[in-house]
């Protein structure tokens, strides 16, 4: 085996891990400057040639020429006798140029220097992902799901390189297979035992603004501001956007004609509702929009509280329910975007002129609202024209039941 053989069976390998053939060249001569060493004690007499246009490597060792019998280190001198035989016009002092071929190093040094190749390769490789991804950080990537385990998926990207995409950073209804193909952003880079472990995420807010600039053309030119996003992974998503161009509806712009840009985005997170907003600084303004669908009536029915942080929001009984949406998810996520704590309240009795029964649905079972439907009693002020007496005799309802639905009803005009 030559030095040529040795490089070019590392030609394979040198591209299924993406590394240029300068590089290659680079690391060759480290390696065998590094076995030079060993078997010399110095490398400082020995020229390594790497031609990278060839892909061939030459080593010459430099020796000076010394009176016979004056030889005291052979790997730096050489006797004028065993010189002339290189060359007869050799004199004592000139130095003699000798090319070191393979099978001169021994089978023990050769396989040592496959093996440092090998380590030094995938030394690099680990270098470089993490150079990429640690750049990468906050970019949307497209991987293939190789393998899944009970609490994170390992993906690979293109270029074979794994990445994992941790169960808390999943959609809760994220289904995948394996073969299928994956978008997530890349949340962070870490390092463990000098390898680089490359996090995805499919919850971060990242993702979603990321998911927004490949939707909507205007995001990613820069003409629509994203000035916010907070989301429930699989729930909601609330997004505040602005514009700068009066000519750019920002809202419009990001939901697109009959809903066709939002739509891409809502199945890639698994249906997860997304409500865009346009962004104000006025705080009463804003919070009427982001406790949207919800419909405040007028802004004075916003109370703001600086020094608590906190905003009291009066609505129409029929609109507490939208406010605080299932699971509390949209109050919730109206509190994060505005930046307080928001409370919302059913307007006084004076504006009341009656409630829809289904409204009391959280605190009166089902089956109790059906019943008294049943009787022809659809809102709050109907059941509480009938007597207690009545309600009992017209329903199959207890006598201490009805007293607590009159009870609870009465609260709600008092």
């Amino acid at each position: 085996m030559n030095a040529l053989n040795l490089i070019e069976s590392f030609s394979e390998f040198k591209e299924m891990k993406n590394i240029d053939r300068v590089t290659m060249m680079r690391i060759l001569e480290d390696v065998f400057r590094s076995t030079l060493k060993k078997k010399y004690g110095t490398d400082e007499h020995v020229d390594v040639i790497v031609n990278p246009d060839k892909g061939d490597l030459e080593i010459w060792l430099n020796r000076e020429i010394v009176p016979d019998g004056e030889v005291e280190d052979p790997n730096t001198e050489i006797s004028y006798s065993d010189a002339i035989k290189i060359e007869p016009d050799f004199e004592v002092g000139e130095e003699v140029s000798e090319e070191i071929q393979m099978k001169d190093f021994g089978r023990r040094n050769i396989l040592s220097l496959r093996q440092n190749l090998v380590s030094r390769i995938i030394e690099l490789e680990k270098d470089n992902v993490y150079k990429i991804y640690k750049d990468r950080i906050g970019d949307i990537v497209t991987g293939e799901v190789y393998q899944i385990w009970k609490r994170e998926i390992l993906v690979l990207d293109d270029d074979g390189n794994e990445l994992l995409l941790p169960k808390s950073e999943q959609i809760p209804s994220d289904y995948f297979k394996k073969g299928e193909q994956l978008r997530a952003v890349v949340a962070r880079v870490e390092l463990k035992n000098n390898s680089p472990v490359i996090i995805l995420s499919r919850t971060s807010e990242v993702f979603l603004e990321r998911l927004f600039e490949l939707e909507v053309p205007e995001v990613f030119d820069g003409l629509i501001t994203i000035k916010k996003i907070v989301r429930e992974p699989g729930e909601r998503a609330k997004v505040a956007v602005e514009s700068y161009d009066e000519r750019v509806d920002p809202v419009g712009a990001c939901v697109g004609m009959k809903g066709s840009r939002i739509h891409g985005i809502v199945r890639e997170l698994r249906n997860e509702n997304i409500d865009v907003i346009n962004y104000t600084s006025n705080t009463k303004l804003l919070v009427q929009r982001a406790l949207s669908p919800a419909k405040i009536q007028s802004l004075d029915s916003i109370e703001i509280d600086e020094e608590n942080k906190r905003i009291n929001v009066y609505l129409r009984p029929d609109q507490v329910s939208l406010a605080i949406g299932r699971g509390g998810h949209n109050i919730k996520l109206a509190s994060k975007l505005v930046g307080y704590e928001i409370d919302v309240y059913r307007e006084g009795a004076e504006d009341i002129d009656d409630v829809d029964l289904d409204e009391f649905s959280d605190e009166i079972d089902d089956w109790i609202i059906d019943e008294l439907k049943a009787i022809g009693c659809d809102t709050a002020k109907s059941v509480l024209d009938l007597s207690e007496e009545e309600l009992v005799k017209r329903t199959d309802l207890e006598e201490e039941t009805v007293a607590e639905i009159h009870r609870i009803i009465s609260s709600e005009f008092e």
